[in-house]
């Protein structure tokens, strides 16, 4: 590759043989829109997800909440692109994606739908909307604070007079050609982790009795008996934190790091409390090692090791015991997350309590069993910690070559 002089329509690296600005253009010059209607009536009703694409809605909710009739909806097919005008996780104005795992499907008309005029381009077009360069034209066009049903207001005529760079064909195909290998190294990546992740899960299964048994399915040699069902109340301690006051800016900025229930997995948080702000309010200490579990907001029912010492606040439960095993615990609480927050949170909304979850019943081996499970368990979970850093290298690796394969403004 070649490192050009970077100008705002051209970009930093480029592949040898090509030179040249890219042309500016609009995008209804390389799109046409698409309002055909569902008159077949399919069933495939499809939603965007920023990191998976057009994908069914069955798949995405294991639900439709589409309407009963969907014979109004767009209908598109393989290589049609849709652009969600709702805020995602990395996508401030949404994201727009290309059907590519299905032969057709169909999606609500609150989505704006167009097709290459050329369907050879439509990867190089991905991978130009994926950049986040479009990102910034239609923040020049996108009505600040007016949002309908939760979606920005983008202007139809406005979206599609926005501008576009686009380099020669043969460029195009280089550029799609190179990321798309890449993209290809992390979705085999991916594989790799979640296939790791399953037979986590599958263990677990083995090495936990199943709902109403006392023995599990699979015991490492030397270990038997029937486990014994205590309330975890009766076998370990509890605390929840609380938060400094916010008016006090002398409680922040301190050394002391502030988890939150989002970060119980982290090694870093994005707060850092003072001494003086510990002292002022119900916050608590926790230590490395310590269990945290999630009790409020969209982590609800997370548990985690805790890998740093620091504070944590009201939305946390930290769970202490001498009879059972951290590890132990943390793996069993995983396990039966799903049933935890299904009984206690209506329609996945609400929060759960330390009563909630200090009176759950808890089968409990020998404190020797507990450490051999814990530890093949923590060895499973160290090969897909190993494994997801490779596919983050990997992202992150995409994200460099991106940054410097398209222009990163339009002028």
């Amino acid at each position: 590759m070649n490192s050009d002089k970077n100008t705002n329509s051209t970009p930093r690296l480029r592949f040898p043989g090509f030179t040249g600005e890219w042309e500016k253009k609009k995008l209804s010059d390389i799109f046409d829109r698409i309002t055909d209607r569902n008159v077949e009536d399919i069933k495939n009703v499809l939603t965007i997800s920023a990191q998976y694409g057009l994908v069914s809605q069955l798949d995405f909710f294991k639900k439709s909440v589409a309407a009963s009739d969907v014979t109004g909806y767009y209908l598109l097919h393989k290589g049609d692109f849709a652009y969600n005008k709702s805020r995602s996780l990395g996508r401030p104005v949404g994201a727009i994606k290309p059907l590519k795992m299905y032969d057709k499907g169909v999606v609500s008309t609150l989505y704006i739908c167009f097709r290459c005029k050329n369907p050879n381009e439509v990867d190089f077009w991905e991978q130009y909307f994926d950049a986040g360069i479009f990102d910034k034209e239609i923040m020049t066009i996108a009505q600040e604070g007016a949002r309908i049903h939760g979606l920005l207001n983008v202007p139809i005529n406005d979206f599609f007079g926005l501008a576009v760079l686009t380099p020669k064909p043969a460029e195009q195909e280089k550029i799609s050609e190179c990321l798309s290998a890449v993209d290809a190294m992390i979705a085999v990546q991916e594989k790799k982790v979640d296939s790791l992740k399953e037979r986590k899960r599958g263990l677990m299964q083995q090495l936990f009795p199943l709902p109403g048994e006392t023995d599990p399915l699979l015991r490492f040699p030397g270990f038997t008996g029937e486990w014994v069902k205590k309330k975890l109340a009766n076998a370990a301690t509890s605390f929840s934190g609380g938060t400094p006051k916010s008016s006090e800016p002398r409680y922040y900025g301190g050394t002391i790091p502030f988890i939150r229930s989002g970060e119980i997995h982290s090694t870093e948080t994005a707060l850092f409390i003072t001494e003086e702000g510990l002292n002022n309010s119900s916050a608590k200490l926790v230590n490395k090692g310590d269990l945290l579990y999630a009790l409020y907001g969209a982590t609800s029912g997370d548990v985690a090791i805790s890998k740093i010492n620091g504070a944590i606040n009201q939305a946390i439960l930290c769970i202490r015991s001498k009879e059972i095993n951290s590890c132990f615990l943390c793996n069993y609480l995983e396990r039966i997350k799903e049933t935890v927050t299904s009984r206690y949170l209506q329609g996945g909304q609400g929060n759960l309590s330390s009563d909630i979850i200090m009176s759950l019943t808890i089968p409990l081996p020998s404190l020797a069993e507990q450490e051999k499970i814990a530890m093949c368990l923590s060895e499973m979970e160290t090969l897909i910690t190993a494994e997801s850093v490779r596919m983050e290298a990997l992202k992150s690796h995409k994200r460099g070559l991106v940054q410097q394969l398209f222009p990163q403004s339009i002028k």
